[in-house]
């Protein structure tokens, strides 16, 4: 029988251990969100980050800025944040609106700022396996798998989708922990070939429907990042319900992954914090 692996409960446990450091803490965080626009799906997603930043006690240092923002504005916003020691962390939310230019934007954040692990800096330390802040959703995947107690060392991981948000920081993360790594994605020849040789199947494709039975050996365990918004509700990169009886876990959408990424966000504010203080 297959497992539903419960992102809710494990998204919980992590906030809860995020509020209790905060709490104890001598010098509350602070996390600094940077919105750009008016873009509706971005504002939702500010808006839950805020309310988790609140709900753990930490300070709400959000910054708004209208969409005929230029980029040299977006750049003084951001460097002021990081020059502000009441910041512990910032977070630019994307995608911008057009006409500005995301790359530099980003490297203007501190690395230990980053607490969404995506500047240059952040993504280097990755690579060459030095401490730092990592991606958000990535490392919810890590804490999901580790709650379900998979075992990484000698596994066969694969992981389908190559974005610098995902993919391949996912890929780097599960080579860390001594599985062994391919990366996939959506051109991938014979994709299904590729992917039922993995012991864990990581699947951030962004592509609807992409991963179903046929992809999936018996035992696996199936992490589906993939959300995607459609007339019957939620749907991921996997068609879940046909690997009912064949995967020995899944994650749902909803109530995967989606929960621990910004889990995952209140756990790098309060390691940036700590950093700080170090």
């Amino acid at each position: 029988m297959t497992t539903t692996i419960d992102g809710r409960a494990v998204a919980a446990r992590v906030r809860a251990q995020v509020a209790a450091e905060v709490a104890a803490s001598p010098r509350i965080p602070g996390l600094a969100t940077v919105l750009v626009g008016d873009d509706p799906a971005s504002a939702v997603y500010v808006a839950a980050k805020r309310r988790a930043v609140r709900e753990a006690g930490m300070r709400d240092l959000h910054r708004s800025l209208p969409a005929h923002a230029t980029q040299a504005e977006v750049t003084t916003v951001l460097d002021d944040l990081a020059a502000d020691p009441a910041v512990s962390g910032i977070l630019l939310q994307l995608p911008l609106p057009p006409g500005l230019d995301a790359a530099p934007l980003l490297d203007r954040i501190p690395v230990g700022k980053d607490v969404d692990g995506l500047t240059a800096a952040s993504a280097g330390r990755l690579a060459r396996g030095e401490d730092g802040l990592r991606p958000c959703t990535p490392s919810g995947v890590l804490e999901l798998l580790d709650a379900e107690g998979v075992k990484l060392r000698g596994a066969h991981a694969v992981v389908v989708g190559r974005s610098a948000l995902v993919g391949r920081p996912m890929a780097d993360m599960l080579l860390q922990r001594d599985a062994t790594v391919t990366l996939a994605h959506r051109h991938t020849a014979d994709l299904a070939a590729v992917t039922r040789t993995a012991d864990v199947l990581v699947v951030a494709a962004g592509v609807r429907g992409l991963v179903g039975a046929g992809h999936v050996r018996h035992g696996a365990t199936v992490i589906d990042v993939g959300i995607h918004r459609t007339p019957g509700g939620l749907a991921g990169d996997v068609r879940t319900a046909e690997l009912d009886g064949i995967a020995a876990r899944v994650t749902p959408v909803p109530g995967g992954v989606g929960p621990m990424t910004i889990a995952m966000l209140m756990a790098n504010t309060v390691r940036a914090a700590r950093w700080r203080r170090s």
